[in-house]
């Protein structure tokens, strides 16, 4: 009878111990939780400066985008996650189990930049709003937004917008690279000539 007794008061006990372990399983910012990423793919932001590429996960699932940059000790200077939020809507970002510094770039459906918010508080659960109806979010090391050029307006290349680079977009410089090497010729060509009639009056 007391064995009977045991095992139906520890019965509960062992219900919220299953119930708390397969939460943390399905929960994607419990630490331990295993979150897939998309990508990466190589994201291109067109700056005054020039062009800034970075290297980017892709967060375009629930899970991924809860998780975001939690537990993260580091990042690289060139790697950046993009936050996919499937429509456009106005977006709030928050910095919760995140360790380092980030800058967030609030990105419309055309790629180009709504907003930056720099240096965002690691493990802050402040409320950081796009204050305009976006497409999507991208994360990168805090403080290179400042420290590559970037600013609101600049253009994000990238499928996702429609900005990807392609032969289109880079045969402007392919056509004055073409036009650089066409005028060398022709200084070329001119210099031997030059050279031939200096060795014609000598003779």
């Amino acid at each position: 009878m007391k064995t009977a007794r045991f095992i139906l008061s520890a019965a509960p006990f062992l219900a919220l111990a299953l119930f708390a372990t397969a939460f943390a399983q399905t929960d994607p910012s419990a630490p331990d939780a295993v979150v897939e990423y998309g990508g990466p793919d190589p994201v291109i932001i067109e700056t005054t400066q020039g062009p800034v590429e970075f290297i980017a996960e892709i967060a375009d699932t629930e899970a991924s985008r809860t998780r975001g940059m939690m537990y993260r000790e580091s990042m690289e200077p060139d790697a950046a996650m993009l936050f996919d939020f499937e429509i456009v809507r106005p977006v709030s970002i928050w910095m919760a189990n995140t360790m380092i510094p980030l800058d967030i770039l609030f990105i419309r459906e055309d790629g180009t930049i709504a907003k930056i918010v720099a240096n965002a508080q690691p493990y802050s659960r402040r409320s950081m709003p796009s204050d305009f109806p976006v497409l999507a979010v991208l994360e990168i090391v805090g403080g290179r937004a400042a420290e590559t050029g970037i600013a609101p307006g600049d253009l994000v290349r990238h499928s996702l917008f429609g900005t990807e680079v392609t032969e289109d977009t880079q045969a402007p410089e392919a056509d004055a690279d073409a036009e650089e090497t066409d005028a060398q010729s022709d200084d070329d060509a001119a210099g031997d000539a030059a050279d031939e009639t200096g060795e014609a009056a000598t003779e």
